[in-house]
């Protein structure tokens, strides 16, 4: 009688009617079609005029409208679209099936696997895009998420919940740095967002930088560079979509986007497309206001937390292009990698001068942040100074703070270097590092 009673519930919202339009007009990555009546995001089914076409539907969604043509974008090739295709919509924006048995998945932005495989049973639908959470329901990050990089751990001491940008160019060493973070952390499980990668780097990145170990308790969406526009910003939602599921079962999630640049180009491609001004350095308006919505999402809720590293991939190292400048007020902290470290031989090359982490004097204990900052002072002095050093213009036993940032810098360099492979535990890194901070005082 209960399940009856739920049933008659449900009749009044069954829709026992479709919507359709029909294609008029394909411009550039553009599909126009008079009607189906439909909302921006929901999702549309394009049905191909030809029945000799192994896929006879190819989703698309709505991105604008023009008086009465709505502006479809697909999210496969559209060489077999032709004029008069019926379009069906569906009513609702893209959906995915999460769940536990997805995990040692790689999925691509539909939330599919891409071997071909079947999704397995007991998955859930949700939306791959939501509300960030409200900021009053948001707890407070009290507590440290130890990653296993020494000069992170050490140096920018990253929180439960936090979100911190990765800043480099190409070729420096960022999917390297992610694949380390994944192996080490102490997170329940990592979610890894490639997009825009080259195709062979997912299957390296997979087998080199994950391995088996980081694959046996992670989750990635990939997104190639050769895929569309729509495919690449709906791999970057799908994940947090799949990152949120989990946080909101209570679980500490490891978050890793590589890149959010790609994403930001990709959604400069839909602009234009739509014809959208290019307005700052030929990023649209769009760009800068779908960043905050997709990285706000991350962080704590009342459930549990999303600690997220996101790459950003600065075109001729500069820090301040505009996605990058963007980025760096939208999160928690940036970690710089530098490409003069990584021509030294340091890895990872992180320039711990130019890195931040916002939340690390509230989450660090005082001995290991005053220890910290002693050691930024001594490599901010020799870094000052290293040009007279090399040259030998500086004479020693002019300045105490020189000749001590001399004595230090390679003891602070060898502690901020780190074997790929190499796991180091949180606090045996916090250990060094006070030890190395106390004894590197001025008399």
């Amino acid at each position: 009688m209960k399940k009856a009673k739920q049933l008659a519930e449900l009749i009044p919202n069954v829709k026992t009617f479709k919507k359709f339009g029909r294609v008029v007009r394909v411009v550039g990555l553009m599909i126009e079609s008079k009607g189906p009546e439909s909302s921006i995001g929901d999702v549309c089914h394009i049905h191909l005029n030809t029945a000799s076409k192994t896929d006879s539907i190819i989703m698309a969604e709505v991105v604008g409208f023009r008086e009465e043509i709505v502006i479809l974008m697909p999210f496969t090739n559209i060489r077999d679209i032709s004029s008069g295709c019926l379009v069906e919509t569906l009513g609702k924006p893209l959906e995915v099936k999460v769940g536990m048995n997805l995990i040692g998945k790689v999925l691509d932005s539909m939330g599919n696997p891409i071997d071909k495989s079947q999704l397995p049973k007991g998955l859930t639908s949700v939306l791959t895009e939501q509300d960030p959470p409200n900021a009053l329901t948001r707890p407070p990050i009290n507590e440290k998420l130890a990653v296993g990089v020494k000069a992170i751990d050490g140096m920018l001491t990253v929180g439960n919940g936090q979100r911190v940008g990765i800043f480099a160019g190409s070729g420096v060493g960022k999917s390297t740095l992610l694949g380390m973070i994944a192996r080490n952390t102490t997170a329940d499980l990592n979610v890894i967002a490639l997009i825009g990668e080259r195709g062979r780097e997912v299957r390296e990145f997979i087998d080199r930088d994950l391995g088996l170990e980081g694959m046996s308790r992670s989750i990635v969406v990939a997104a190639t560079s050769d895929q569309p526009a729509l495919m690449r910003i709906k791999g970057a939602f799908t994940a947090t979509a799949i990152a949120e599921y989990f946080r909101d079962k209570g679980m500490n999630v490891m978050l890793m986007m590589d890149s959010v640049t790609r994403v930001a180009m990709a959604q400069r491609e839909i602009g234009l497309a739509v014809g959208e001004p290019p307005a700052t350095r030929g990023y649209t308006p769009s760009v800068f206001s779908i960043l905050p919505k997709l990285l706000e999402r991350t962080g704590t809720n009342k459930y549990g937390a999303i600690t997220a590293f996101y790459t950003v991939l600065v075109d001729g190292d500069d820090m301040n292009e505009p996605i990058a400048d963007a980025v760096r007020g939208i999160l928690d902290g940036h970690i710089v990698l530098d490409r003069t470290l990584a021509n030294k031989g340091q890895y990872p090359a992180i320039n711990v001068l130019k890195s931040v982490s916002r939340l690390m004097n509230h989450i660090a204990d005082p001995d290991h942040v005053k220890a910290a900052e002693r050691l930024r002072e001594l490599y901010y002095t020799y870094d000052k100074s290293e040009d007279l050093i090399n040259i030998g213009a500086y004479k020693r036993g002019t300045s105490k703070e020189i000749d001590q940032a001399i004595e230090y810098e390679p003891l602070i360099t060898n502690f901020l270097k780190q074997g790929f492979k190499d796991n180091i535990a949180i606090d045996d890194s916090i250990t060094e590092l006070v030890a190395l901070g106390n004894g590197g005082r001025t008399s």
